[in-house]
Order: C-alpha cells, then sequence, then structure tokens
C-alpha cells in the first residue's frame, strides 16, 4: 500500500465480539482482487486483509473513496452495520505509535 491514510476495519465489534462468519475479510478483500501472470491471487493495493497483533483486520486506503467509490461505500457500510471497531492505520511513517 502507499504512504496514504489508512484505516484498519478490526474483526471484531464495539462490543468485543467477534463478527461471523469468520472469513468475511478475506471474501471483501478478494472481491476486489485479481490473479496475476502466475496465477497467484494478488489483491488491490487499497484494499488488503492482514494480521495485527494476532487479530485478522482488513486495511482500507482513503483512496478508494476517490478510485472505486461504491466499494468504499459498500466497506464502510458494512463495517457501520456490523459495528466493527476501526482506526486510522498507525502502523507507518509519521504516525507511527511507539512500542510499548
Amino acid at each position: 500500500m502507499t504512504e496514504e491514510e489508512r484505516l484498519v476495519i478490526h474483526g471484531t465489534r464495539e462490543d468485543g465480539s467477534r463478527l461471523r462468519p469468520s472469513d468475511w475479510i478475506e471474501r471483501i478483500s478478494s472481491t476486489l482482487a485479481s490473479f496475476g501472470e502466475d496465477h497467484r491471487l494478488r489483491y488491490e493495493d487499497s484494499v488488503r486483509p492482514c494480521i495485527i497483533e494476532g487479530e485478522k483486520c482488513l486495511v482500507v486506503a482513503r483512496g478508494l473513496a476517490r478510485s472505486n467509490p461504491s466499494a468504499w461505500d459498500f466497506i464502510m457500510a458494512f463495517a457501520e452495520s456490523n459495528r466493527l471497531r476501526i482506526q486510522i492505520d498507525r502502523r507507518y511513517g509519521d504516525r507511527a505509535l511507539p512500542p510499548e
């Protein structure tokens, strides 16, 4: 992904429960993925599955709102309607949080 601002959508809800089915992250990210010449799945730069501190998450670049507004709207509506935890990705660059 580029260094543009990204959001992390966690696999857990605001109340701490997990969303089922547990493969929703792979389902969403694979809808925007394509297969390369090597026949391997290549995720879109703006939507990727990720594991952060042992938790499966979906990382979404804000630029998706410009490049593919319908995908952005779908992902954000899905996250909000399921009350998923959303935060700014602070793992890289100026916004990186110091290690504890």
